[in-house]
């Protein structure tokens, strides 16, 4: 018998997402789906749009007071996400 180099699918699947420059991308959609989980039900409900550029979180909020609450915690808010995501996605977050 001959000995076989095994190799996890997962490890398959990010190798091509990165041939095919898909990673960055779907990292992005999932930190921008977290967002409602990592931020709670009552600062979701105030969130009207997510969006992602140049490593940037912009989140337009509804309510200016939370707006300004949200803003001092910008840095927990990226640690947590990123963290959530399991990689470096964004290393900012403007609230709008």
């Amino acid at each position: 018998m001959f000995k076989r180099d095994v190799i996890q699918i997962k490890s398959l699947i990010l190798k091509n997402l990165r041939a095919q420059g898909l990673e960055t991308p779907l990292l992005q959609k999932r930190l921008c789906d977290a967002w409602p989980i990592v931020a709670g039900e009552l600062i979701s409900r105030y969130t009207d749009g997510v969006v992602i550029r140049n490593q940037t979180l912009y989140v337009h909020l509804t309510n200016p007071a939370l707006r300004a609450d949200l803003s001092m915690q910008r840095s927990e808010y990226v640690r947590r996400l990123n963290e959530y995501v399991g990689s470096q996605v964004i290393a900012d977050i403007r609230f709008n």
